[in-house]
């Protein structure tokens, strides 16, 4: 069973950055879910898909999986890039799109 290290990004529904800071690790499926047919739940015989472990450095992560032998593959996290952009370049007169109303 493999595990995947990785830092989670910011979801879609917040604009500030909670809960990305810490590192994660999860293990990956061994088995596919199956669909009960009388209910219609989703459900699965591997366990481990319920654990998610939170670290707060990749180091420790890493130092985890190691010492409890666990097979681990690490993500890096991508910085998000923000462009700095001035209110003042509305209004510039080579602006790509001319400003008008």
């Amino acid at each position: 069973m493999v595990a995947r290290i990785y830092r989670p990004a910011k979801t879609a529904m917040q604009s500030g950055k909670g809960k990305t800071h810490q590192w994660v690790l999860d293990y990956e499926p061994e088995s596919p879910r199956s669909i009960e047919p009388l209910m219609g739940y989703t459900s699965s015989a591997d366990m481990k898909q319920q654990i998610r472990l939170r670290f707060p450095t990749k180091e420790e992560a890493i130092a985890y999986a190691r010492r409890n032998g666990i097979a681990y593959r690490v993500e890096e996290a991508q910085e998000r890039r923000i462009p700095k952009v001035a209110y003042s370049d509305n209004f510039r007169y080579d602006r790509y799109m001319p400003w008008t109303h």
